[in-house]
């Protein structure tokens, strides 16, 4: 058996369920094992925040619904 890096999965991006219907206020997240990815839809090869999954939980809890 080779021994060497594990596979690297691509992100599976999903889209906000509360983005603006006109595709100009869009944030996408991906969920990796370690952490969650988050970026704007319009620069999907742009930057990316990185946040730990904790930190992730405490966002969506703390956010009011609308």
């Amino acid at each position: 058996m080779a021994v060497g890096q594990p596979p690297v999965h691509k992100p599976q991006w999903f889209k906000s369920s509360y983005s603006g219907g006109n595709t100009t206020e869009c944030l996408e997240a991906a969920f990796t094992p370690v952490v969650v990815l988050i970026r704007d839809s319009k620069r999907s090869s742009g930057p990316r925040l990185k946040v730990s999954k904790k930190a992730w939980a405490h966002f969506i809890t703390d956010v009011p619904a609308r």
